[in-house]
């Protein structure tokens, strides 16, 4: 497992792939993710504590990733981040959050006395797909409702069920109402769910020009960020 990376594309930053306890929700359908998290306190602040000795703020921002929220990080790892912004100089954050923590991202803006970025795993706006397929647990029902909390908007593409025409309103909303946005292409893992390789072979042409464009990330691997 890799925890530690440095992009140097679009949007440099380090990232840092740290340990948390389990996700507050854990039930979304497409994820297998969270058998990262833990229970064992002093074990998932010790290795996250040698993961952030390798931050040295070459960049000014660092983004910290859990498998889950930022709030469900241990306290002690949040005070080794705050020490690590201190010492190296970090000038911007970003973390992830789910929607029911929406209520709360003062509270890390508020404690790191800095700028947060916050990217929120909407997957797609087809309420429906959202909410029955993948079970997000999100019952947003417009994008002006996610961009009045948050910054960021992660997608997934190409999966079965999913349609050319979901995938163009998702873009589209994108670029309409959120500065950045992540669209992770999916991987079949222990999930049900399946990759639909025919959709997936259509977005990478159609929106090809997401490569280029400066505000948008494209992830064809899980790990194209360099961790995990």
């Amino acid at each position: 497992m890799e925890r530690y990376s440095r992009i140097t594309d679009k949007n440099q930053r380090e990232i840092v792939l740290l340990r948390a306890f389990p996700c507050a929700w854990g039930k979304c359908a497409f994820c297998d993710y969270i058998a990262d998290n833990g229970r064992d306190e002093a074990e998932m602040v010790g290795v996250n504590r040698e993961v952030l000795s390798r931050v040295t703020g070459e960049f000014g921002v660092l983004e910290a990733i859990n498998s889950g929220s930022c709030f469900e990080l241990p306290q002690e790892t949040l005070a080794d981040i705050k020490r690590t912004v201190e010492a190296r100089k970090i000038g911007r954050l970003i973390f992830e959050s789910h929607w029911i923590y929406r209520k709360r991202l003062w509270q890390m803006r508020e404690y790191f006395g800095i700028p947060v970025t916050y990217k929120i795993g909407v997957e797609t706006f087809d309420y429906d797909f959202r909410e029955k397929v993948l079970n997000k647990h999100a019952d947003f029902g417009t994008p002006q409702e996610v961009a009045a909390y948050f910054d960021s908007i992660c997608l997934m593409v190409g999966i079965k069920g999913q349609t050319r025409d979901m995938i163009r309103n998702d873009i589209s909303i994108l670029k309409k109402y959120f500065h950045h946005g992540t669209v992770n292409v999916y991987n079949d893992n222990s999930t049900p769910i399946r990759r639909d390789e025919e959709l997936v072979r259509w977005f990478m042409e159609e929106y090809r020009w997401l490569l280029d464009d400066p505000d948008v990330e494209v992830l064809y691997q899980i790990t194209d960020f360099g961790v995990g």
